[in-house]
Formats: structure tokens, C-alpha cells, sequence
């Protein structure tokens, strides 16, 4: 009988410590993220149309695969850049400035990949604090407002970049194997800035976040495209003159090209 029993609180005993960690919020991570990048630069050049970037990764446990469904988030974040939005309305035939809302921080490229629906998976609680979803990727309001009610504003600078394809939810997007391995495909456009951008993965259960891991991705111009960047930023003089006088020689060779084939 005694054998019986402790055989039995053999078996019971991972049971127990899986449920004791599950109502110790202070205890360690049971799970945490072990991930990479199929590359961590990105060269901007003339023919520059895109890229494909690969971020993959696996859960590292120090206890069973826990009962509940496990789904992972990806984001990927440009640097972020202070903004106003203005709204403007005809009076008189003419187009005016009727209020304006300054934004803190807001990114110029924001993507979010899921394993499922978003808001079926994230808590708002969850949302507010780790600032995940596309709304939310505006940090904050700067200043002073012109009007009462800045979420239409900031409602507009959404849907704005939305079209742009500069903010994106792809939800079913990563893809996870046996609650282990999980993989998302992130396109980026071909309007991206120079920066270092960020990538963010969470795993959620439950609607919470039980673990995030952090990643950053240099986005910068190389050759002949960085030398003109940094010519117009550093020597604006000379850059200004370089162009005109491109544009003077285009202009003449084609008037002599034009000439040459009247003649003919």
C-alpha cells in the first residue's frame, strides 16, 4: 500500500509543480524564446524593391508543454518619428487647416504577424502595456491639440499608411509546429528609410504575454544611392548644383539628339 502511494505521488508530482507555476506570477519563466533572423541588414540600393526577411524560432522549456494554446506574435518596427496630422475641410472654394493633432513618436513601418485572429488571442490589458497591435504603435500625444477628440486623427494616419502598405496586420502569419517551433515570413516595401528597426516576438497563452524576445534589423543605404544621401544631407550646395547641371546636359543632349534626327 505504502509503495502504492508513493508511486503515485511520483507520477503526480511534475502535475503539481506545473500547477504551482501556473498561480505563482512571480515564479521564473517556464518558457522562453530561443529565435533568429534570416538577416539582420538590409542594403538599400538604386534597384532597391523590397525584401524578405525570415524570422524563425523555437520554445525552450524547463517543464511539460502546458495544457492551454499556446500562439506567438511578431512584430517588426521602423524607427519612429514625431508627426501632425491635420485636417483640412473646403470653405469658400478653398482647402483650409481646421485642427491639427501632434503625435509623439509614431513609426514609419509597422507590421504584426499572428498565428491566429489577434483579438482572439491578446488580452487589451496585454495590449496597452507591450503596445502591440497597429493603433497602438503610435506611442503617444505631444503638445498641444487643436481639437477634443484625436482618435479620428490618429484613426486617419492609420488607415493612411495602411493603404500604404507601411502598416500591416497579417494574422495567420507565423506558422507553429507542435506548439515548439514557429516560423513568419515579414515583407518589407520598398520605401523603407535608413534606421535600425526592431523586431519584438511574444508567446501568449491565455491572452497574456509569458515570454518576449528582441531583435534589431539595420535598414541603410550602400553605393552609389549613400553617396548621393549623404552628399544632399552633408554638402547641399554641391548636391544642388550637381543636379542642375545634370539637368542642363540632359536637356541639351536631347535637344541635339532631337536636331540630329530632324535632320534626317
Amino acid at each position: 500500500m505504502i509503495r502504492a502511494l508513493i508511486a503515485l505521488l511520483a507520477l503526480l508530482a511534475p502535475c503539481i509543480a506545473l500547477a504551482q507555476a501556473y498561480d505563482d506570477p512571480d515564479a521564473a519563466p517556464r518558457e522562453k524564446i530561443v529565435a533568429g533572423l534570416s538577416r539582420n541588414d538590409v542594403d538599400i540600393t538604386t534597384s532597391f524593391d523590397g525584401s524578405d526577411i525570415i524570422i524563425y524560432g523555437a520554445v525552450k522549456r524547463e517543464t511539460p508543454i502546458p495544457y492551454d494554446t499556446l500562439d506567438v506574435v511578431v512584430t517588426v518596427e521602423g524607427p519612429a518619428r514625431a508627426i501632425t496630422i491635420r485636417h483640412k475641410e473646403r470653405r469658400f472654394g478653398i482647402w483650409v487647416n481646421t485642427g491639427k493633432v501632434s503625435v509623439g513618436a509614431a513609426p514609419n513601418f509597422y507590421v504584426v504577424a499572428t498565428t491566429r485572429p489577434l483579438d482572439q488571442i491578446l488580452d487589451p490589458a496585454e495590449d496597452d502595456r507591450f503596445r502591440i497591435s497597429v493603433p497602438l504603435a503610435i506611442r503617444a500625444y505631444a503638445g498641444t491639440s487643436s481639437v477634443e477628440d484625436v482618435v479620428p486623427y490618429t484613426e486617419a494616419l492609420v488607415r493612411l499608411r495602411e493603404s500604404g502598405g507601411l502598416y500591416r496586420l497579417d494574422e495567420g502569419a507565423v506558422r507553429l509546429a507542435q506548439d515548439t517551433l514557429f516560423r513568419a515570413d515579414v515583407q518589407l516595401p520598398a520605401n523603407l528609410i535608413e534606421g535600425f528597426y526592431g523586431t519584438r516576438i511574444f508567446l501568449l497563452r491565455q491572452g497574456k504575454v509569458v515570454a518576449t524576445f528582441r531583435a534589431p534589423i539595420e535598414v541603410r543605404k550602400v553605393g552609389l544611392e549613400r553617396w548621393l544621401y549623404r552628399l544632399a544631407r552633408q554638402q547641399p550646395f554641391i548636391y544642388g548644383f550637381m543636379s542642375l547641371a545634370i539637368a542642363v546636359l540632359a536637356g541639351w543632349a536631347a535637344s541635339a539628339l532631337f536636331r540630329q534626327l530632324q535632320r534626317r
